[in-house]
Parts: C-alpha cells; structure tokens; sequence
C-alpha cells in the first residue's frame, strides 16, 4: 500500500538542512526536568552543547555545572546583567512559567536564540509581551513542542495530508499523570497559580493533546468549551485537579481532551476519518507509538532509539545555523494560550468561548 513508504522512513529527519556548527546553551532552571532530561538529551545531539547553566543560587548553577562538566555557571540576576555573553549563542529556558518572560526579554536584549518550555508563560499578556520582546530584538523565539519533532507524530501529519484516513473528523486525547508522586511536595510550582498561570492540568498536560492535534491537523481551534474541578485538598489553590475539554478546529473538526494531574499515568491521542484511524499511544511522555488502520490494513511502529528532546534541541540548532524560521514560533505559542485562556473562561462561565 502507498502508505507504507511513510513507516518505511519512520525515524527520518525530515526537517534537517545542515549538519554543520554547534550552538551554544545557556539552561536557565535546574529543576528535574533540565538535570534529568535536557542535559543528557543535549549530550546526544549534532549540533549543540551546553556551555553555561544559570539558577536564581549560582551555588546551585555550579553544583550541577560541576557535575554535569559544564564549564560556566551563574545566577539569574548575573544573567540579566549581561554576565557571559559570550559564552552562548541561545537560551533555553525552563523556569516556572511566570518567569519566562524576564528570560526572554534578556535574551532577546543580548542578541540570543530562544527556545522556551511551554506553555510560553502564565497568561496571555505576558506571552503577548514576550512574542513583542523577540520581534523587537529580532531573535528567534521557539517554543519547545517536543511533539513536532517526534517521529511518529511527524509521519501522522503526513499520514493526515496524504489522505491516509479520508476526510478527519474527530479527535480524542488524553493526558493523565499522578504529579504528587512524581514530585512529592504540595507547595510545588504546579500547584501554585503565581507561578503556573490559569491552572494546572490543562496548561501542563491538556496543551499536549490540544496542541498536537494542531500539528497533526495543520489547523486551529476555533471554539471551545471545558469543565474543570479540584478535589483533593493538595490542588485546593487550582481549578482543575481534573479537566475536560471540546472543541471544534478548522475544517470541522471536533475534540475532546481530559487532563488530570491526579490519575494513573497515561497518554494517548486519536484522530477518525471517514476512511481510517491514526492512533499515537502512548502519546506524550517520552514515547510515541503510531497505527494506522484502515479497512482490512493495519500498521503500527515507534522510533525506539529516539531521543523526543535531543530531536527537539537539533531541530532549534538546525534553524539557527540555517538561519531559518522556527516552528512552533512565539505566535503559534500565544494562540495556544489564547486556547488556554479560553478554556478556564468556558469553565467559569460555562458557556461555549470563540476564539477571535
């Protein structure tokens, strides 16, 4: 069948236009996600290396900078001043997401590449600023949707535009996960509105399934409606312990997405077409499967060997060396808040919330 050549070149790296240059990183937030994650995933790429590490306690930024053998280190407020800029060509920022911004502001003042954590930031105002920061520096501003980048969501979009599965015409995702397990503290930043914006689930885990549809898609929502509520006491300061959401995308396409940080773990995205069924499970925690099934057809295969951040940190480099635009962009990423925004409206209002 002519859909087998795209499982065929699964793993390809289809974005790739150099394989020439490093660029350098400077990781602002030494949280797990950046030790445990970031470092060694950029240990395994083409095209970069990281060269400072920066913590609001610059006794922190050298600790792990002497463990991870990186050869600079300092802290927040040094970064803002201007200190070793010199030593990096990009940022790649993983902070809170009320922090970002600061960030991206310094950066763009000091002529870097950003590559930001999603969501972009806390609200819509702040992401709003943040895209103004790096238009007005002329730097480029990705936002990290690891998912792009990701083999086997890669080969579903082109699955999708091939007419794979006909015509689509829904969408389910899911995103569960039990984060006080993973992270054992109820005063952690997820669960703090200060510092994660309108919630927890939905802009943490739902952003997932939500913005991987749009890839997928190649279109945008356009309506939405969510119902939201917290239950147990740890998440009494947030509105969604546990979340649904619908929406309708371009084209007609409808969707509905749970999200909870407070579930067994899993991940999982399904789009139906009038002739067929792309499925991603697991979907969004560092693996990704892919079927397809049609009548009488079935496939299914995974990138085993296939590291979603070290693909990610190559794809940024990649577009900075070629000095070619990035995607997802900062505007990609404001829509996304945009739906994020949306979607805590509809829980509140309870009513059905364009998008303009």
């Amino acid at each position: 069948m002519e859909f087998d050549d795209v499982f065929d070149s699964f793993a390809e790296r289809d974005w790739q236009t150099t394989t020439e240059g490093t660029v350098r990183f400077a990781l602002v937030g030494l949280g797990w996600w950046t030790v445990d994650e970031a470092i060694p995933a950029i240990r395994e790429t083409d095209l970069c290396e990281v060269s400072v590490l920066i913590s609001r306690s610059v006794e922190k930024a050298e600790r792990y900078a002497e463990e991870a053998d990186v050869p600079h280190a300092m802290s927040g407020d040094d970064f803002h001043d201007g200190a070793l800029a010199e030593e990096y060509d990009a940022v790649y920022i993983a902070t809170p997401n009320a922090y970002h911004r600061a960030y991206v502001e310094t950066a763009a003042d000091l002529d870097k590449a950003v590559l930001c954590e999603k969501p972009m930031a806390e609200s819509v105002e702040t992401a709003e600023a943040m895209v103004e920061a790096a238009e007005g520096g002329d730097v480029p501003l990705m936002v990290a949707y690891r998912m792009h980048t990701e083999p086997a969501v890669r080969r579903a979009r082109e699955l999708v535009e091939a007419g794979a599965i006909g015509e689509p015409v829904q969408v389910y995702g899911n995103n569960s996960q039990p984060i006080l397990s993973l992270i054992d503290d109820p005063n952690q930043w997820r669960l703090d509105p200060d510092a994660s914006g309108y919630g927890t689930s939905m802009m943490d885990l739902g952003i997932y399934p939500i913005n991987t549809a749009r890839f997928v898609l190649g279109a945008d929502p356009v309506r939405v409606q969510a119902q939201m509520a917290s239950y147990d006491e740890a998440f009494a300061d947030v509105p969604d312990e546990r979340s649904t959401a619908t929406a309708v995308y371009e084209g007609g396409v409808h969707a509905a997405f749970t999200a909870t940080q407070n579930a067994y773990d899993d991940t999982e995205l399904t789009i139906t077409g009038t002739e067929g069924q792309l499925t991603l499970s697991p979907a969004f925690h560092m693996e990704c499967r892919l079927e397809l099934e049609r009548e009488g057809y079935s496939v299914s295969a995974e990138a085993e060997d296939v590291n979603e951040m070290t693909e990610e940190f190559d794809y940024f480099a990649d577009r900075v060396l070629s000095d070619e635009p990035v995607y997802a962009d900062g505007e990609h990423g404001l829509y996304d808040m945009r739906v994020l925004a949306a979607l805590h409206e509809s829980a509140e209002s309870g009513e059905t919330v364009a998008l303009d």
